[in-house]
């Protein structure tokens, strides 16, 4: 920050970190010693992960492709070093609060998420062997340079076409580039392959991304991983043609190469532990806009019945309190044990519990995401399972569970059953949960027939504009317009709640108004959300009250005038 006042409030990041080192008086002895023994410029790391930091937290301006700019904020806060270990907190904080689907629940950006990748070792897999002595793994176009200096993937794009020429549009090489750098996170498991059928190792991310300016074949890129396995073993599924893929959502991808290795250890007859971050009850209510109560009797529902559904409108947050629900009651962030799909109507007991699946060949028997969840859970039985159904509503729960509609009742538990596709009795562990999530604003979705609700226990989840956490969030806001918006909407929530054809299933969420800040929270913004989220669901309620409509659309644009 200091370096970006003297260059004026704005600079590139190459004058950054020429001004930094300049003020620092560091030597290049120095600097290569930041380098560390991989000669992996660090330090060009240390500034760009401390300009992200600044950028989350709003006092960098980071907009103009390559270049920084101080904001407001940022020229006249005072800087020191209590600021920096407070900014990295909040910061930190503010990721953790992001939207996504559900019309507005929040995301699960801060859990650290173990991902599976399929990674091709150069052409032909030549580079192998040599990562697997190292114990690293390496990327190409290394000419563009250290990764660390691109702000989006359009400026890989044109280095690389820069640099390669050609017709190419470079769109899947700056795609993994980009992923390279920033989606890879230690932790993740890379499974290293050749051609389309062959599997040849597996192992696990230890660092964050490097550049190796010392290598002359153009692998620059690297990432330190310990390789646990190493062979060459035959698939049935086709992986992908590129470099490095992402095949986390594809489960059942995953769960074949996984069972490679499942009896084939290597290097050591365990695998090394994964230590996951802690998560309290105090962090489910700082982060979850809901009371201590209404906590611990969700959690005590939970642990009677085994199986619950939370129920509410869109935007009350019902995705982001599910899982959080599970790693509080886990105490860490465990998301080994906790597993989410989302029901529709084509989701079958095939996809489910067991099925036959097309191969190269013909077909084969292939276990579902819950017959495999309920398996690991067994061998695991001191410790909980969370099974997360996301629009449980919108599957044909009979045709989905089948025979083991039954077992999944709290008094069924351990009670085996013979499985349709195979010889073999099965049973649902005592210590996996299920936690369903239903829309009730949705008129285009059946109710769900008794059979179904004699084996959950239903939990309406509110608006939590009145929970601490909430008044919290507004404060530190500190902005009228938004104060006048949210009232109005309180207001219009009373009314809906009282309409006999609606009631308080249908009530806005607060969801809807998460993931603002000071700086970014305009008048642009909030017309954003009642033009384009508010109106259109008022519509949708409101379809024969077109009076009532244009009513409350008048009163929430009046708010924000």
């Amino acid at each position: 920050m200091q370096a970006l006042r003297e260059l004026g409030g704005s600079g590139t990041p190459a004058e950054v970190r020429a001004k930094i080192i300049e003020n620092e008086h560091l030597s290049q002895e120095e600097i290569s010693a930041k380098r560390g023994k991989t000669k992996v410029n660090k330090f060009e790391n240390e500034v760009a992960f401390a300009r992200n930091d600044l950028a989350v937290a709003g006092y960098i301006d980071k907009s103009i492709r390559g270049v920084w700019t101080l904001t407001e904020a940022g020229k006249t806060v005072d800087i020191t070093d209590e600021m920096a270990s407070e900014l990295f907190k909040n910061s930190y904080a503010e990721v953790s609060a992001r939207q996504e689907g559900d019309g507005g629940t929040l995301s699960d950006s801060n859990v650290n998420t173990v991902r599976y990748w399929i990674y091709a070792p150069g052409q032909g897999a030549d580079k192998w062997e040599e990562c697997y002595k190292k114990g690293i793994m390496l990327l190409g176009w290394g000419e563009i340079g250290d990764l660390n200096t691109f702000d989006s993937k359009d400026e890989m794009k044109q280095k690389m076409k820069e640099e390669y020429g050609g017709s190419s549009s470079y769109k899947n090489s700056a795609h993994a580039t980009w992923q390279f750098i920033h989606d890879i996170k230690p932790g993740d498991i890379i499974f290293v392959k050749k051609g389309y059928y062959n599997i040849l190792g597996r192992g696990v991310v230890e660092s964050a991304y490097e550049y190796d300016e010392n290598r002359t074949d153009g692998y620059n890129n690297v990432r330190q991983v310990k390789w646990t396995h190493k062979g060459e073993w035959v698939i049935n599924h086709q992986t992908p043609q590129k470099t490095l893929t992402d095949i986390t959502p594809y489960a059942d991808f995953v769960q074949q190469i996984r069972e490679l290795f499942d009896n084939d250890v290597l290097d050591e007859e365990e695998e090394e532990e994964i230590v996951y971050p802690s998560y309290s009850v105090d962090d489910f209510l700082d982060e979850v806009y809901m009371d201590e109560e209404a906590y611990d009797n969700i959690v005590g529902v939970l642990k009677n019945k085994k199986n619950i559904i939370l129920q509410g409108a869109p935007g009350v947050g019902k995705t982001f309190a599910a899982k959080r629900l599970a790693y509080a009651i886990m105490g860490q962030k465990d998301v080994d044990r906790v597993m989410m799909v989302q029901f529709h109507q084509s989701y079958s007991y095939e996809d489910f519990i067991m099925g036959f699946r097309p191969t190269a060949t013909g077909y084969e028997l292939r276990n579902g995401v819950f017959y495999t969840f309920c398996k690991k859970a067994e061998i695991d039985s001191d410790n909980d399972y969370f099974f997360i159904i996301d629009e449980i509503n919108r599957g044909n729960l009979s045709k989905i569970f089948g025979e083991l509609f039954m077992l999944i009742e709290n008094d069924k538990r351990g009670i085996e059953l013979q499985l349709l596709y195979k010889d073999e009795k099965f049973s649902v562990p005592a210590n996996v949960y299920i936690i369903g999530m239903m829309n009730t604003a949705d008129r285009s979705l059946a109710l769900l027939d008794y059979a179904l609700r004699r084996r959950f226990a239903f939990i309406e989840l509110r608006p939590g504009f009145d929970s601490e956490g909430f008044k919290a969030y507004r404060s530190n806001l500190d902005n009228d317009k938004f104060n006048r918006l949210i009232s109005c909407v309180e207001s219009l929530n009373r009314e809906i709640g009282q309409d006999e054809s609606l009631g308080e299933g249908f009530c806005i969420g607060h969801s809807y108004f998460c993931n603002l800040s000071p700086e970014a929270i305009d008048e642009k913004t909030l017309s954003g959300i009642v033009e384009y989220e508010l109106v259109p669901l008022l519509k949708e309620y409101w379809f024969d009250e077109p009076v009532k409509v244009k009513e409350w659309t008048e009163n929430l644009r009046s708010t924000i005038r």
